[in-house]
């Protein structure tokens, strides 16, 4: 499953259902003012007000939270670079008999951390490297207490063991920080009120003599091009708004274990 795919069928769907709704709104406002022209508009007003105003709100809400937690992502991307990069040093507490074995693991598993968010937009390739990672957490885990045990140091362990607890925590936080979004029913009612939008916007345009196919683009691209940067700003490994520059800091922290 291919999350790049479905995000252009959602949005281009919605781009397609607002032309229809808009269309459907048109030819509903046309047969409206041919049958009462007085009427036609009689009450509109309110709905109006009140479908607009609750889409602009839920937009405001939607945008704000995605940018919100785009930015708590790219701080637990920094954090999780830096517990790798203490556990790195704090190795060299250990024997340098078990220090080459540790090392060439903790490589393994900077480049399946890099590798699983990288991978996201296939999500079947990025669960292979997320069990690859779980997997040499494991193996450092034990092979580290070994060690531990070996060197007979006290501070050793009150140093070194933390450091991994931490690693192996941050990473769990921020695998499962992908997966905070807003439920579902959220980004569905939003689909709702931009497709009732429509709906109305076409409505009034029923009013007119002919079609206005200059307002109805700019209705629909706008308003599909904002639903667009939402989903972006919420998806940041699948759209143009990309979090990619900040695996830098993976890389450089991988360069530099020598």
């Amino acid at each position: 499953m291919n999350l790049e795919l479905i995000g252009i069928v959602v949005v281009v769907g919605m781009l397609l259902g607002m032309l229809g709704t808009l269309e459907i709104g048109r030819r509903l406002g046309t047969r409206r003012m041919a049958e009462d022209p007085d009427g036609a508009k009689a009450g509109a007003g309110a709905v109006e007000a009140a479908v607009f105003g609750l889409m602009g709100l839920l937009i405001g809400f939607t945008f704000s939270g995605a940018s919100a937690r785009f930015d708590a992502r790219r701080g637990l991307l920094v954090e999780e670079a830096n517990c790798i990069g203490t556990a790195w040093l704090r190795l060299d507490l250990l024997p340098a008999s078990a220090q080459p074995a540790l090392r060439e693991k903790l490589r393994q598993y900077t480049d399946a951390r890099l590798a699983v968010f990288r991978k996201i937009p296939d999500v079947e390739a990025a669960k292979i490297e997320l069990d690859r990672a779980a997997l040499l957490q494991n193996e450092i885990w034990t092979q580290t207490l070994a060690a531990c045990r070996e060197s007979g140091e006290s501070s050793t362990r009150v140093l070194l063991v933390p450091a991994l607890n931490q690693m192996f925590d941050m990473a769990a936080t921020r695998t499962l920080g992908v997966k905070m979004h807003p439920p579902m029913i959220i980004y569905a009612m939003l689909a709702v009120l931009l497709l009732a939008s429509s709906l109305l916007a076409g409505y009034d345009m029923g009013a007119g003599k002919g079609r206005s196919w200059f307002h109805s683009f700019a209705f629909v691209v706008v308003i599909s091009l904002t639903f667009y940067v939402i989903l972006d700003f919420e998806f940041p490994r699948i759209g143009i708004i990309r979090i990619h520059n900040f695996d830098q800091v993976f890389v450089d922290l991988r360069q530099s274990m020598k």
